[in-house]
């Protein structure tokens, strides 16, 4: 019998997405708990020790239940436990994913002081690094539609939730970061059109997402009330 699972969610979070998106590719029967991270549940602290979100409760057959917490661990455990695989079998070909796998959690983090600057000089310097590693992507990419090609991967999984933002950051006024890039816009929006990145957020996602990119007020949000 298999375990059951529960992925306890934020509804912006794309790290919670990274885990969604990577359960609806195996096909493995998931719920969700969906919490509020600045009125915390006094039952999050106990399994969560970070205090962050995803957390996967896998609950045995007996009902004793284990978190995982950190979306890289929960996706290594859903790669060791599913039969459906989202890495490589050559282990060459792994390691040069799990590469890209980092740098698309380094364009999250600087996507994160991109939206959150603001200074000017800041906000230039982050978006000039960012435009910088969606080049080196650019030429990494081949014909598609996804990172390697015809199969989707891990590093699809990842990036999903990168390009998500975009989405929002076009309704504030064009950055720059993805003109002139063709095979990063083509997967782009064939990750946009994957059901299982669809399903991986709230249906108002994009407005939960403007009311809290609006709240932050920082440049990306200036320059548009200035234009």
């Amino acid at each position: 019998m298999q375990p059951s699972l529960t992925l306890i969610s934020h509804h912006l979070c794309p790290y919670v997405q990274r885990a969604a998106i990577a359960l609806a590719e195996k096909q493995v029967p998931f719920e969700r708990v969906w919490i509020d991270l600045s009125d915390k549940p006094s039952w999050f602290g106990k399994i969560s020790p970070l205090g962050k979100v995803p957390v996967l409760v896998v609950r045995d057959a007996k009902g004793h239940e284990t978190s995982i917490f950190e979306s890289a661990v929960i996706l290594e455990y859903l790669e060791e436990t599913t039969d459906c695989s989202l890495h490589p079998a050559e282990p060459l070909e792994r390691a040069r994913h799990r590469g890209w796998i980092e740098c698309g959690s380094q364009v999250l983090n600087a996507i994160g002081r991109l939206y959150s600057a603001t200074d000017e000089a800041v906000f230039e310097k982050e978006r000039v690094g960012i435009d910088a590693m969606f080049a080196r992507i650019e030429e990494e990419l081949t014909d598609g539609p996804f990172f390697s090609g015809k199969r989707f991967s891990l590093v699809d999984v990842i990036f999903a939730p990168v390009f998500r933002y975009f989405d929002a950051f076009d309704r504030l006024g064009q950055v720059g970061m993805l003109v002139g890039k063709p095979k990063l816009t083509a997967w782009r929006k064939a990750l946009a059109a994957r059901p299982s990145v669809r399903s991986a957020v709230v249906e108002d996602f994009q407005e939960r997402l403007m009311r809290f990119l609006q709240a932050k007020d920082g440049v990306l949000v200036r320059r548009r009330k200035a234009a």
